[in-house]
Formats: C-alpha cells, structure tokens, sequence
C-alpha cells in the first residue's frame, strides 16, 4: 500500500458502490482511513441498507486499510454530524470529505414533477452542504482540509431530462467557487469532479456509450489528486476513460453599451460581446463588476 494519505481520515458518501467505491479503495490504498458512507438505495433514492457499505469495509480490511461504515442520509444534517461525531471519537480528525451521493429522478422537465426536482436538488445539493457543514469547523481548527463536490457534465452543460439533476449539479459549482476562497487562510482547498463512469447511475445508456472502457475506477486517480496535500483549489476536473480534462467559468471583455438604443447595440454588437479572444478566468464574483466599472471609467476619461 502507497502511504501518501498516511494518518488521513477520509469520509466519502455514496461509497457503497460505483465511483464512491473505487474513491475509497483508492484512498484506502494510500493510507488513508475511511468513512464508507452509504444510505443503501435504489437509485431513485428510496429504501436502504447498510450491506453495501460493510462490504466496502470489508474490502478495504482485507487489503489491510482501516474502515468504518455508516447509513447516515445526506440530507439529514442530525444524521451526518452524528457521524462526524462518530468518525471523531474513532480517528480523531477529518481531513478529506468526498461529496459523492446522489441520486437520479430523470424526465424531461415538462413532465417532472416538483417533488422529484426538489428531491434530487435536496440529495446531490443540500446533501453537499450538510457533509460540509459538518466538518467544515473541524477542517478550520485543524487548518487543514480537503474537499470534493461531484459535479456533471450535465451541470456544466446541459442534459436532455436532467434539468433537476443539472441545476443541482451546477449549484455545487458556486458552492465550491465561494467555499474556495472562504476556506483558503485555513489550508481548506475545495475542488469539484466531474466523472464520466458506468455504474448503476448510467445502466439506461446502453450501448450509447462504451461500457466497457468507462470504469469508476479511471476516474479515482483524479480525485485523489484534488484530496492530496498538494491539491489545487477551485479546480472543475473532468475524468473518464482515463482522460482528465478542466473546465473554468469564463467572462469575456466585451462591451459598453448605454443610452436609448442600448438594446439596439446589445443585438448588433452580440459577436463582440461574445469574442472569447481575451476572456479571463476570475478569482471572485467581484471582477465582473470591475471589467463593468473599468469600461465606464474608460467612457468618461477617467
């Protein structure tokens, strides 16, 4: 076993199976010892048990890791402190959390209805924020802290039937962006993943997509870079079929546009505003201001 997480207590949620299990096999693997979290749903989200995350133990102590299971629903903030209480009393710290429950609930958005979009928001969402939540006090005093919110290409992008899937996806993205920065005097970097992996998530796809070179476990070496000592911070990695890619929230340059007829130069000038030639990557959400102020005090000889 590699010992590059040696002495680390990882808490990874939905690792009974698929990317959550080979996330915490690989984190095992490297010394870490690890919290294998997993309500034991369908993947609608309904029913559960505790059978697959014992067995993830099992499997880790076989390999001679240190493991401990734990049912605790995501969206239940009682539930997950009293597991981070637990991990507390068993390892003394946390110092990785992996934000990998989820569930499914797809339809196009005409026919979903708001109970199924509230729900898979509160899972993939509001499940992340009560993880981190509950370790985040923790991480400070420590002055350490690795965090890994899982997004999608759906978020990123957009997915045919997954408007509530997207949007909840999507929302991670902000939730990393602010906790990023709000985490870094403490040495708490926050990133997101975005995986491309065939598991139970995926089973409708069929042959859409070759199943066979899409293992969950192509896309864990990515995650264990962003939970690393050395991990970056807001980074939105990309990973499937042993490739890695980033994607970044860009803003473009471009224009100033002001009197009546403003709307006018919006439409006509729409190719300008839209010219990724000298786009930036912002550091915080103030710069959009910036690049708006810096054009006005350009339009009045400032």
């Amino acid at each position: 076993m590699r010992q590059e997480l040696d002495g680390r207590v990882a808490i990874v949620t939905g690792a009974g199976g698929g990317l959550g299990r080979c996330h915490a096999l690989a984190l095992a693997e490297r010394g870490a010892k690890v919290v294998i979290n997993d309500l034991g749903g369908a993947r609608d989200g309904t029913g559960g048990s505790l059978t697959a995350a014992e067995d993830v133990v099992k499997e880790i102590e076989t390999l001679g890791g240190e493991a401990m299971a734990d049912g605790a629903s995501v969206t239940d903030y009682a539930a997950v402190e009293a597991m981070v209480a637990r991990t507390m009393e068993r390892w003394g710290r946390v110092d990785i959390l992996v934000n990998n429950a989820g569930v499914l609930r797809d339809k196009s958005f005409a026919k979903m209805n708001l109970d199924d979009f509230r729900f898979v928001v509160d899972v993939h969402l509001m499940g992340a924020v009560n993880c981190t939540k509950a370790v985040w006090e923790i991480m400070r005093l420590q002055n350490y802290g690795r965090i890994v919110m899982t997004t999608s290409s759906s978020g990123l992008y957009g997915n045919f039937g997954q408007s509530n899937y997207g949007a909840a996806k999507m929302a991670l993205v902000g939730l990393m962006q602010t906790l990023s920065i709000e985490g870094a005097k403490n040495d708490i970097r926050v990133n997101c993943l975005a995986p491309t992996a065939h598991t139970r998530m995926t089973e409708d796809l069929g042959a859409a997509l070759p199943l066979d070179q899409l293992g969950p476990e192509l896309v864990s070496p990515g995650l264990v870079h962003l939970v690393s000592e050395d991990a970056p911070t807001r980074c939105i990695l990309a990973a499937g079929a042993g490739g890695f890619e980033r994607a970044y929230v860009t803003l473009t340059q471009g224009i100033r546009a002001t009197g009546a007829d403003a709307r006018e130069q919006v439409a006509a000038r729409f190719g300008d505003i839209s010219d990724r030639s000298d786009e930036i990557v912002p550091e915080m959400g103030a710069a959009q201001g910036m690049i708006e102020l810096g054009k006005l005090q350009k339009a009045l000889g400032a």
